[in-house]
């Protein structure tokens, strides 16, 4: 296996891997709901999950989405498409969720239904396009670094404002 080969190979595993890390921790996040105890404790799981859910959405719509249409419009458009508007759909309940509290008509139910339309997302995502990236030999050492600038920019920021979420208040 040559250098370049490898380092491909290697990258893949970084970009996708940072990428399903953020399925996971999302996935953590929907399951402390459940479990939560009082409402303090699941309006900032929330927060916590919608925060999560736009950093992630602004990555893949900002540098994964637009790199697979151009690396092979073919494979990845129809894909894509479908990807962005199951986003679109998230950040319209993210919206809605963000300035509510528990208690307020249909918390839970909208939150149920993020839950739902992310699960999907996720599911086709890791199932489809990740697959075909790999099966395309679509090769990611173009996005490894600009996403990692991304996720550690809009840590910082959500560093920021991880003080309000805990106090229950998310200035987005």
């Amino acid at each position: 296996m040559s250098k370049d080969i490898t380092g491909a190979i290697t990258t893949h595993k970084s970009v996708l891997g940072m990428l399903i890390d953020d399925h996971c921790e999302v996935e953590a996040l929907f399951k402390d709901f459940k479990l939560a105890n009082n409402d303090v404790e699941r309006h900032s799981i929330v927060q916590q999950t919608c925060l999560a859910l736009t950093e992630h959405a602004e990555i893949e719509q900002k540098h994964l989405y637009p790199y697979l249409r151009n690396a092979d419009p073919e494979s990845f458009n129809d894909l894509l498409d479908e990807a962005n508007v199951q986003v679109e759909s998230a950040r319209d309940l993210i919206a809605l969720l963000k300035y509510m509290k528990p208690g307020d008509d249909l918390y839970q139910a909208r939150f149920a239904v993020l839950e739902k339309f992310i699960n999907q997302h996720v599911s086709e995502e890791e199932g489809e396009v990740f697959l075909k990236v790999i099966s395309n030999g679509i090769d990611l050492r173009q996005l490894a670094a600009p996403i990692l600038e991304a996720k550690t920019k809009a840590r910082a920021l959500s560093a920021g404002k991880a003080f309000d979420i805990f106090r229950g208040n998310l200035l987005a």
